[in-house]
């Protein structure tokens, strides 16, 4: 093991990946706030910034409604194995300049001496969904015995592994009004069926806040409710605001000490990379976020500063942009379902990359970046209908030659901005 580790060091430093100081040896990857500047440290007691890609891998993203995969159905007559897939593409990756594997990225590659993430789904395999805005119910006992039952079993086997970077517990879960609908968490809670865990929560919540005075809600939601079980799941008063606000806080908070008490008690050696937010979450999510060692956020916009800022506010604890992309118009993918920004070609698409990782890495809280994604989604569109260029390669696995091209200098100067702070 210990020489696993050494030659992950020595094929960081060759990329300009690690900076130069040390801060002792340990066994796993840890945050440390070194002269006000947060860093991932590594096993072998470097101080370094996790540079990844999402999804990597050998069988990505089917055509929308089939089982065709255009990219695996590419790759499986270039290389004569899985196994040599995947050796080419990591060469690849650390050809240019990355060296963590994100989210979703196949478990073959877990074993080639690049770090990597796990994503644990925990709120998605206990009722949770998603793509559809359903919320996790968190006072319901299925979510924390799943919670443990995952960790279990996915999390226990690696405690022990030098290259796992850490787990993220879930992906862009509904905290309350966005893309999926408008209600906040109050307002789903107080809609879940009569006798669920959570809706008697939501209930008792508004009991106890009201000293169990039904006309008190009344006059302070401007409703009519004769008991606090028939109360609306809304009202516009900002009596409702403030208490939703304090509920979500309740909500989010169990999700998070739920998710780490079970990650940690299976692994105690790795860290908890938190949930991934989609954007900005509401404030009560971001506090109760410190519960995790790293606080995980996707951005797709130009410039990460002013929510990197925000959440680090409020969270104190190092971020990790856990997915952001580009689409270039020039790549002859349709482009019409899909985050991020559009920009008129890769030359472009290269430049956005730089700029946004050396914004990112100027705020001392910025632990690292991962692109989303390794491969372009289907032209047809994936299962949720996306069809963009956020690929490094496209579905032939040729890479996008005038993005690719300065991505190992955009990284190493992302690094070089991040060290300067310590001066």
């Amino acid at each position: 093991m210990h020489g696993k580790r050494t030659i992950f060091a020595v094929a960081l430093v060759c990329l300009g990946l690690l900076a130069a100081r040390s801060s002792g040896a340990g066994r796993y990857f840890r945050v440390e706030r070194k002269s006000g500047t947060w860093w991932f440290v590594s096993p072998s007691g470097q101080l370094v910034l996790s540079a990844g890609v999402d999804h990597v891998s050998y069988r990505p993203d089917a055509i929308y409604g089939t089982s065709i995969v255009p990219y695996f159905d590419r790759v499986s007559k270039i290389y004569p194995t899985k196994q040599a897939w995947a050796t080419a593409e990591i060469a690849r990756l650390r050809s240019w300049g990355f060296n963590t594997l994100g989210s979703w990225s196949d478990a073959s590659l877990w074993r080639l001496q690049m770090p990597y993430t796990v994503i644990l789904d925990i709120a998605a395999r206990s009722g949770a969904n998603w793509v559809k805005g359903i919320p996790l119910d968190v006072y319901s006992p299925r979510f924390q015995a799943t919670a443990r039952q995952i960790a279990e079993k996915w999390c226990a086997p690696r405690a022990h592994d030098p290259d796992l970077l850490g787990y993220f517990s879930d992906n862009e879960l509904r905290w309350g009004p966005d893309w999926r609908g408008k209600q906040n968490m109050l307002t789903m809670y107080l809609r879940l069926p009569v006798h669920s865990p959570g809706r008697q929560q939501a209930v008792e919540f508004l009991r106890k806040k009201y000293g169990d005075r039904i006309l008190r809600l009344d006059r302070a939601w401007r409703i009519h409710a004769t008991r606090f079980a028939a109360a609306p799941s809304v009202a516009g008063t900002e009596a409702f605001r403030q208490d939703s606000a304090v509920f979500l806080g309740m909500v989010a908070r169990r999700y998070f000490q739920v998710c780490a008490r079970a990650i940690h008690a299976a692994d105690p050696n790795h860290l908890y990379l938190g949930a991934k937010f989609a954007g900005l979450p509401p404030d009560p999510v971001l506090r109760a976020a410190s519960a995790a060692d790293v606080v995980s956020v996707d951005i797709y916009r130009l410039d990460p500063r002013p929510l990197v800022e925000h959440i680090y506010r409020l969270s104190h604890r190092p971020v990790l942009v856990a997915e952001f992309a580009f689409r270039a118009e020039d790549s002859g993918l349709p482009n019409t379902r899909g985050a991020g920004p559009l920009v008129p070609n890769q030359a472009a698409r290269a430049l956005a990359y730089r700029n946004f990782v050396t914004r990112l890495e100027a705020f001392p809280e910025a632990v690292g970046y991962a692109w989303f994604e390794w491969c372009d989604e289907p032209r047809e569109g994936r299962f949720d209908g996306e069809n963009s260029n956020y690929g490094l390669v496209n579905v032939e696995d040729k890479p996008y030659q005038a993005f690719v091209t300065g991505l190992e200098a955009a990284n190493q100067a992302a690094l070089a901005v991040h060290r300067k702070l310590m001066n």
